[in-house]
């Protein structure tokens, strides 16, 4: 193989190894709700059955009659990508939907969800960002970064995000990846996979955890407090020193929403300054994560990929599966060290259809390992040659090569 040829990219950036293409279809997926617990039993601490009850349910749901537009050219794909068949649909009447809770109910807009996925006005004069979470929620303040002067528009799910923007129901969707203190968030990963949406661009966030709780409350007297698992995690010292029974919720923005609709006034919320304004709750500390630094990245979604240009600094996300073999993962990661392009990021996931594989060895028996797919993120752009040429050098080693994007790198915090 020549190493110093410039083999061009398909516009759609989809690269396959030794494998044929598929057919033109787009997948459907089944979705539902997430099954958090809380860390306390509630009514164990006295609290009413529906601070308990109040998540966000789903039922399953099959998209039908999917727009001629969404179809997207078909890569080989690996078992992770293969559609699970869709599941029977619930009782709709028990469905229950987030709501927000403010002076004005009507100024809130309400939450896609699978069963009612148009929900939300349409002004069509702003772009329209969908995130997961409700108002008041960091994936909010990401979109507003991002596109100052968008229409945001929350998703319980998000599944229902990649979906609101396949649908053609928003223009874009920011979704958080990893968290400089939690880590990555691995569920964002698989369904970068199982979608055909492309990375677009990225925003940096720096998150500031708040103590909020009702009017006339101080934190002193509060019992309990609220929130999504890392947040509350993020903020343990400030938490131990108060002494309080830390509740899990399914998001920050979420835990706000329900102190203020249940007037909880034993029970604080960790949340953004933001939520607090939303739902008329009092700021009852600042800053009280543990580390200062905490940040979240986002990525960008969209429907078509963005021209990459070379005018400044561009980060490319690709995943790749190989061959069990030694040293092969070395071989891998070496094609873009001879070039001189740094890795950002790398990430193995397990193949969930496929986890483990045997090996026969003749002399040492049977072992068995597992199937990974790598994501990775180089800093550099798919309009530089070195670039195409180290994903033709990688062809040699991988079964399976999937470019998610290349997007303008965000230096700005």
């Amino acid at each position: 193989m020549n190493l110093g040829s410039s083999e061009c990219i398909s516009p759609h950036w989809d690269w396959c190894g030794k494998k044929s293409r598929t057919s033109n279809a787009v997948p459907s997926l089944v979705y539902g709700g997430d099954n958090n617990k809380t860390a306390t039993c509630c009514s164990q601490l006295g609290f009413p059955d529906s601070v308990c009850k109040r998540r966000p349910s789903f039922s399953n749901l099959r998209i039908q009659n999917e727009r001629e537009c969404l179809s997207h050219r078909a890569i080989t794909p690996v078992e992770d990508e293969i559609p699970s068949p869709p599941a029977v649909d619930e009782d709709p009447s028990r469905i229950t939907l987030s709501t927000g809770f403010h002076k004005d109910l009507n100024s809130l807009p309400k939450p896609l969800s699978a069963i009612n996925p148009s929900s939300s006005s349409s002004d069509r004069t702003k772009v329209r960002v969908a995130y997961r979470g409700v108002p008041g929620a960091y994936s909010e303040a990401a979109a507003r970064k991002a596109y100052p002067k968008c229409e945001t528009v929350p998703c319980d799910e998000f599944e229902a995000a990649f979906k609101a923007v396949e649908l053609w129901l928003v223009d874009k969707a920011v979704l958080p990846i990893e968290n400089s203190v939690g880590g990555s968030i691995h569920r964002n990963y698989d369904l970068l996979l199982r979608h055909s949406l492309h990375i677009v661009g990225e925003v940096q966030l720096i998150v500031d955890h708040c103590l909020l709780g009702l009017p006339g409350v101080r934190k002193e007297e509060l019992k309990h407090v609220l929130s999504h698992p890392q947040a509350l995690e993020q903020c343990e010292r400030t938490l131990n020193e108060l002494s309080v029974t830390r509740i899990n919720a399914v998001d920050t923005a979420g835990a706000a929403q329900i102190v203020a609709s249940e007037g909880l006034r034993e029970t604080g919320a960790v949340a953004s300054a933001r939520a607090a304004e939303l739902y008329g709750l009092n700021v009852l500390a600042e800053r009280i994560q543990d580390d200062p630094d905490n940040i979240t990245r986002f990525l960008i979604l969209a429907r078509e990929p963005i021209i990459p240009g070379t005018d400044r600094p561009y980060k490319t996300s690709i995943v790749f599966t190989m061959e069990e073999g030694p040293g092969v993962l070395f071989k891998a990661l070496a094609v873009f060290a001879m070039r001189g392009i740094n890795l950002s990021k790398i990430e193995s996931r397990p193949q969930k259809r496929r986890p483990l594989r045997v090996v026969d060895d003749s002399n040492n028996g049977k072992a068995t390992y597992f199937d990974y797919l790598f994501y990775i993120d180089f800093e550099a752009s798919m309009a530089e040659p070195r670039a195409q040429n180290a994903l033709t050098h990688l062809q040699e080693f991988a079964t399976f090569i999937r470019v998610l994007g290349c997007y303008p790198m965000d230096a700005a915090i």
